[in-house]
């Protein structure tokens, strides 16, 4: 099969016109944002620099960066750069306290970066002959609207299934022959192991390809989703902050994910100094979004780790690769595909009346993660009966619920029962195998 790009032009671009596109686009976007963005200029200016110090991407580290705690303190339309009645929609993410990041888009911002997914569909072979099935959760969060988007652009009849009702997402596949499934990975596993419990082969599965992001998967997953629902599997990367998925995607190579240069940006910094490293160095990733109207930020800090080559692909795409994410600089954990921090459970148990004394379990059972959450019952807590625990452990199990958006299944143990090392509890104990 004939290697195909949905913008062809653009996704193999020379690196040396690559470039200079990126610096044209970020000299327009610094002028765009100190002139619109009152917080943004005020960093800019504690910093020194404006925007006649930026003549392309040589000047970008003269920036400042913004980090999640920016988006939390400018909350809601502190990093807002256009009049809200040029804002067509948001899309959210939950904060590390319960204040949400809010992202505002433009119709031109929606467009771009439906292109972007519409990139990741087309390289993992779709074209407007197939059945996209979207099979991640459509609202607030990205991933439906993202891929929903792109799969329109490329011409695919899409099914608009979001998450979960398994029996009819197999249904779907069924009668209407899917033949491209866009979820998470464990959903994605999920879904085989429910196809072959109801006799399903590989083979009488419609599907040829699959791409699954918003969790951290490893290659073990991927060989065995590949072989359950006879697919190639792809991956997908992307935040909320910067648009959605479809900042980064697989091709047919399958070794590393490509980043949407000449929309987004990118450099791997030191985590702790901040200074910017070389090609090929381990560190954490920035982006700079080169032409988001609406919410445009400029050197975010995403706190993934990972590396970037610019290695030369057999498919042909000239723009960056960055591997799949090795961990983070931060505590955030991915659960199920949903974000969380330890700080939100801490909260929770404050306002509920516990000390923050807590050890969170995640393990994976097939492929399904599992969340288990042991606190300290305080001495005037303690009881002895099981009722008593029960109710207790269903009403703070609703409450982190309410602030996660994910489950946990709460357990309630003794005073001091949970080991201290040098005086601290091992908050974190994370038993999933994430990485190969």
């Amino acid at each position: 099969m004939a290697q195909r790009y949905y913008q062809p032009e653009i996704e193999t671009m020379p690196i040396e016109d690559l470039k200079k596109l990126q610096s044209e686009k970020l000299v327009k976007q610094v002028k765009h944002v100190y002139e619109n963005v009152e917080y943004y200029r005020n960093l800019m200016d504690e910093k020194g620099v404006s925007p006649e110090d930026i003549h392309g991407i040589e000047d970008l580290r003269k920036l400042p960066f913004l980090s999640k705690a920016d988006l939390r303190d400018a909350y809601p339309y502190g990093l807002l750069a256009k009049p809200l009645k040029e804002c067509v929609r948001i899309h959210s993410t939950s904060g590390t306290t319960g204040r949400r990041v809010v992202a505002f888009y433009t119709q031109h911002d929606v467009d771009l970066w439906e292109d972007c997914c519409a990139r990741a569909i087309v390289a993992a072979g779709g074209t407007d002959e197939d059945v996209c099935q979207v099979a991640y959760g459509y609202g607030l969060f990205t991933g439906g609207a993202g891929l929903h988007g792109g799969s329109h652009k490329v011409g695919c009849l899409t099914l608009p299934m979001s998450s979960g009702f398994t029996d009819r997402q197999i249904q779907f596949m069924d009668d209407l022959s899917a033949t491209i499934l866009c979820c998470t990975p464990s959903y994605a596993a999920y879904i085989g192991e429910s196809l072959k419990e109801q006799g399903y082969k590989p083979e009488d599965i419609p599907l040829k390809a699959g791409i699954f992001g918003a969790e951290p998967w490893t290659e073990e997953m991927r060989r065995g989703i590949e072989t359950t629902l006879g697919i190639k599997a792809y991956d997908i990367y992307g935040l909320t902050e910067t648009s959605g998925p479809g900042v980064a995607f697989e091709c047919c190579e399958q070794s590393g994910m490509h980043i949407n240069e000449d929309h987004f940006l990118a450099e791997i910094i030191d985590p702790d100094t901040g200074e910017v490293l070389p090609e090929g160095s381990k560190g954490e990733l920035v982006f700079t979004a080169l032409d988001k109207e609406a919410f445009p930020l400029l050197r975010y800090r995403t706190r993934d780790i990972c590396v970037l080559s610019r290695k030369p692909c057999s498919c042909g795409r000239t723009h960056i690769k960055m591997t799949k994410p090795m961990g983070r600089s931060d505590d955030m954990m991915i659960i199920r595909g949903v974000n969380v921090f330890p700080s939100q459970i801490e909260t929770v148990l404050l306002k509920e009346g516990y000390q923050p004394n807590y050890q969170i379990i995640l393990d994976r059972v097939g492929n399904n993660d599992t969340f288990d959450v042991n606190v300290e019952m305080n001495p005037e807590q303690f009881t002895d009966t099981v009722s008593g625990i029960t109710a207790q452990e269903k009403a703070l199990g609703e409450a982190m619920k309410t602030m996660l958006g994910i489950n946990p299944k709460v357990h309630l143990v003794a005073p001091k029962s949970i080991t201290r090392s040098e005086g601290k509890a091992v908050r974190i104990i994370d038993k999933r195998k994430l990485h190969d």
